[in-house]
């Protein structure tokens, strides 16, 4: 199971709020990389619990595209995209998102920037994401954002765990 540690700032303006995250899976550096990296593997854990990921277009590489639509438990879509702006494999990955609105309007952008560390066949995981971009209407997904990454994180713990035991997903 992954250690967390989680911080959050709030502004007035939402612009500039971010979370930073801190997990410890016990799992290689590698595996886990490829787990942020492969559609496939993103598609199982991405997003709050109960949540799925009908689509799921992530091309890991400098100026790669990101189409993620998230499937709520009722059945919403939420629909997200986005670009890779750096990848040092298996060091790091920095991607900006914008969530979009039914008229796939930005509702606000995000650059999320993940470290991978391995120490002793574990990886130490830093995440910090900051709203770059905000409109009026995204505050209370904003709001949220500390919640996802955390139920976020916790999912990609469990599928690590599965896959390091062997699992088939």
């Amino acid at each position: 199971m992954a250690q967390s540690k989680a911080s959050s700032r709030t502004a007035a303006n939402s612009v500039g709020k971010e979370v930073a995250f801190t997990r410890v899976f016990d799992a290689p550096r590698r595996l886990v990389f490829q787990v942020w990296t492969d559609p496939k593997h993103v598609a199982q854990w991405w997003g709050p619990h109960g949540f799925t990921n009908p689509r799921c277009e992530w091309d890991a590489r400098p100026g790669g595209a990101i189409h993620i639509d998230m499937r709520g438990p009722d059945g919403r879509i939420y629909p997200m995209t986005g670009t890779f702006d750096e990848i040092v494999e298996p060091e790091r990955l920095v991607f900006t998102c914008s969530a979009l609105d039914e008229a796939g309007n930005s509702l606000f952008d995000v650059e999320t920037t993940v470290t991978f560390a391995e120490r002793g066949g574990k990886t130490t995981l830093t995440m910090q994401a900051r709203v770059v971009k905000s409109t009026a209407n995204a505050m209370q997904y904003i709001q949220g954002m500390e919640a996802g990454w955390t139920q976020s994180l916790e999912r990609l713990d469990a599928y690590v765990a599965k896959i390091s035991r062997g699992e088939k997903s």
